[in-house]
């Protein structure tokens, strides 16, 4: 059965539990009323593995904000509310949007995309999938194999955290505009970017249907195969790199509920309870009872998260090394989003081979890319880049003038707290503190999926 943003094999269930769930349908109240500042939204419904990470995805794929959050189960049954506002801080008044939230979080599954996001049919796309070791320049190599081979980039994701990065991408037939079907054509297209990853790489081609961001938080998780930087982290000091600081993790025992408590203190972001609960998901930890606090009068305000977990064998956590994965790989979901680097925005008609020269810019002027979202509306390209030199550290003035002037200063915006600034100006005042170790060494792993059909 395939739900929105992800991919899940239904499994068997015992005729007793498809009663329990036909007798007692979910229930979801959307609320305007009870609180000043933030619509509550309550759920209640038969719990189901995973159920809890996808209420939240329903609302992030909103682009709402989760000031707080509160999370029980009890046996079969599990009550979750969250109070949202829109991006604004307000609450949500729209009736399109409160309608969609009820029929999805009613739904068995959550079958239902965004009302208000961009996402391609399914069978008009192939998608591409990349994780291993990051360089400097290495999607500038990777969209040029693209564009030589008449694949056009119309939508990725591209993340990298501790020297490690993922993408995920979606790419048309230049002479189609649909998904590439020819068999020989995806052996070519995986046997160039292999040699551009310098090193060997493995293809699926089996599609996932699950949303770009829930992958890679998977991707970022399964490249370094059990070890490595994400996981170890690699003796970094505390301060999480460049004066940035890192989330706080403390893992305790509830010996008396046999349960294991997290709790999480950091900088309040957008999609912060996705990450985290992506990370807990990932490692294989259900979320039985939690809170999440992210109301604060500072703009700088403090996330607060708190869970009572068990790994899905029924066990807490048992031994200091499992304790140690679960903090780093936590403290690794909440980094890797986080937005270090300077804001560039290009704003374009869509071409084949836009990405290409645009990242060609960037690599030529020394400029790393730390993340990237790139999406293609209507025949304009709407693209944003997080980006530093090639040493991790702020861009200086004048490369931000030079790469103003080969992009064009009217398709190019660099922004800072969410507001536009002339390149210039911007650009010397000096970018955002980035990590210094995201950008060094090459892609190892590459995963290409079949096209949707």
């Amino acid at each position: 059965m395939v739900r929105w943003g992800e991919m899940v094999e239904e499994e068997e269930d015992d005729e007793y539990a498809k009663l329990v769930r036909r007798m007692n349908p979910p229930r979801v109240v959307i609320d305007n009323d009870s609180c000043g500042n933030a619509t509550v939204i309550r759920v209640d419904r038969v719990n189901k593995h995973g159920i809890l990470l996808e209420a939240v995805q329903v609302l992030v794929d909103l682009n709402l904000v989760i000031t707080k959050a509160y999370i029980s189960s009890d046996g079969n049954w599990f009550m979750h509310v969250f109070n949202v506002t829109d991006q604004d801080g307000s609450k949500l008044h729209n009736r399109e949007v409160i309608d969609h939230i009820q029929k999805c979080l009613e739904s068995d599954g959550y079958l239902v995309p965004p009302a208000n996001g961009y996402a391609l049919p399914e069978d008009q796309f192939t998608s591409i999938e990349l994780t291993g070791a990051d360089r400097p320049g290495l999607l500038s190599e990777v969209c040029a194999v693209l564009a030589t081979l008449s694949c056009n980039i119309v939508k990725a994701e591209v993340w990298t955290h501790d020297g490690r990065t993922a993408a995920v991408i979606q790419v048309t037939d230049e002479a189609t505009g649909r998904a590439v079907h020819d068999a020989g054509r995806l052996s070519r297209v995986q046997e160039l970017l292999r040699d551009v990853m310098r090193g060997d790489g493995t293809c699926n081609r089996g599609g996932t249907g699950i949303s770009a961001e829930r992958r890679l938080h998977t991707l970022m998780l399964d490249s370094v195969g059990g070890g490595g930087a994400e996981e170890a982290g690699g003796g970094r000091d505390e301060s999480g790199g460049c004066g940035v600081a890192r989330p706080k993790v403390v893992v305790m025992d509830c010996a008396e509920r046999r349960y294991t408590v997290v709790i999480l203190r950091c900088r309040d972001r957008p999609k912060l309870l996705f990450d985290t609960l992506c990370a807990l998901a990932d490692l294989q930890y259900v979320v039985f009872h939690g809170t999440v606090d992210a109301e604060g009068a500072s703009k700088d305000k403090e996330a607060y998260q708190e869970y009572y977990i068990r790994h899905v064998d029924g066990h807490p956590v048992r031994s200091d090394a499992e304790r140690a994965r679960l903090v780093r790989c936590l403290e690794a979901a909440v980094e890797r989003r986080a937005s270090n680097g300077l804001e560039l925005e290009v704003w374009t008609e869509d071409r084949v081979g836009l990405l290409s020269e645009i990242t060609r810019v960037f690599r030529e002027n020394s400029l790393s890319i730390i993340r990237a979202a790139i999406t293609t509306r209507d025949g304009k390209a709407e693209d944003t880049f997080y980006v530093s030199d090639a040493y991790g550290n702020p861009v200086d003035g004048r490369t931000m003038d030079a790469v103003g002037e080969q992009l064009g200063h009217a398709v190019l915006r660099v922004k800072r707290g969410g507001h536009d600034a002339p390149v210039k100006h911007e650009a010397e005042g000096g970018a955002v503190s980035v990590l210094g170790s995201l950008l060094k060494s090459s892609f190892q792993g590459l995963r290409l999926i079949r096209s949707y059909s």
